[in-house]
């Protein structure tokens, strides 16, 4: 079965070509462009190329059986409508289900990124087997995508999976426009946020970071990734920032494994990349605060489709 996929980003955008082989999608090309212009202006260039893709093949849009697109919400999938993502400025009620198909003639669906990403790892990555996964973005914000009873679960108003909007703290760095919220502490904005406040705190307290030597005092330059880097070389200071991270990942999967009982929790982004500096303070918390039947058959696992997922994510969609 031949798919497409469409991978509308914030700053870029992606068309993936795919076929399903047995339990596998295999990719067989892919093309990619800035996110510039008219969302109408966007979804034409992405259908030039996922023609362009299919004629490099001797194929046309009449050999596709189906296609996904993956999206930042809020959206509507079930009337395909991207309603108004704040990664995505001027995509207001946009019918992108509706503008593709004219423009191909491919049957297209239509879901959340953290909804597809979950589906592309259930069907293809760590999750593959499991009838009850969570799937857990982890990179700039904090989303999830449920997989229960073996089906998508997408809630009343595509809304089901919203985990970084959870309050931890009374108070913390600002995640999903809420100091203290899950996505505050466990997402690569977080960290580099939890940082830039743990360094003030040091320098009021007559200490210098290693970290703020190596932004020249410059603490907009501070990211997860150079704090992971940091860590990883050892610097006590930055090890602790991802020791918190990890406490608070903690606390959030215990609540998962306690309402959800899933047998897999899959983690995407900064896990995936720096799970070494993450897990063991997050083990500690799930040993003391889950309930230990519910901890016991759950599996924490890195996305098993890397940094590929995205592309997965969306032809999973049209799979759906």
């Amino acid at each position: 079965m031949l798919c497409i996929g469409y991978d509308i980003g914030g700053t870029k955008c992606a068309v993936s070509l795919g076929r399903v082989e047995g339990e596998r999608m295999k990719i067989l090309d892919k093309a990619q462009f800035p996110t510039q212009g008219a969302p109408e202006d966007v979804l034409s260039q992405m259908a030039d190329c996922a023609e362009g893709l299919l004629k490099k093949r001797g194929l046309s849009f009449r050999d596709v059986a189906s296609a996904g697109i993956s999206c930042g919400g809020p959206l509507d999938s079930a009337r395909g409508v991207v309603l108004s993502p704040p990664n995505l400025p001027g995509w207001d009620a946009i019918p992108a289900v509706e503008i593709l198909e004219k423009r191909t003639g491919v049957s297209t669906k239509l879901q959340n990124d953290a909804n597809a990403c979950a589906m592309a790892e259930w069907k293809f990555g760590a999750g593959r087997g499991s009838r009850n996964m969570v799937f857990l973005t982890f990179g700039t914000g904090l989303g999830a995508g449920l997989i229960l009873d073996g089906r998508l679960y997408c809630g009343a108003s595509d809304m089901a999976g919203e985990v970084g909007h959870i309050r931890l703290a009374e108070d913390g760095p600002v995640g999903y426009g809420k100091p203290g919220s899950a996505e505050g502490f466990c997402s690569g904005g977080g960290i580099a946020r939890s940082c830039v406040l743990a360094v003030g705190r040091a320098l009021s307290q007559g200490e210098t970071p290693e970290i703020y030597r190596a932004v020249n005092g410059d603490l907009t330059q501070i990211t997860a990734y150079l704090v992971a880097k940091l860590a990883k070389e050892g610097d006590p200071f930055c090890r602790e920032i991802y020791a918190a991270c990890g406490r608070k990942l903690g606390m959030l999967l215990s609540m998962l494994m306690d309402i959800v009982n899933p047998e897999v929790i899959v983690l995407g982004g900064v896990f995936m990349r720096s799970q070494e500096l993450i897990r063991p303070a997050m083990e500690e918390v799930i040993a003391r605060e889950a309930l230990p039947h519910a901890a016991r058959v759950c599996r924490i696992l890195p996305a098993g489709l890397s940094e590929g997922i995205g592309d997965y994510a969306a032809l999973s969609v049209a799979c759906l």
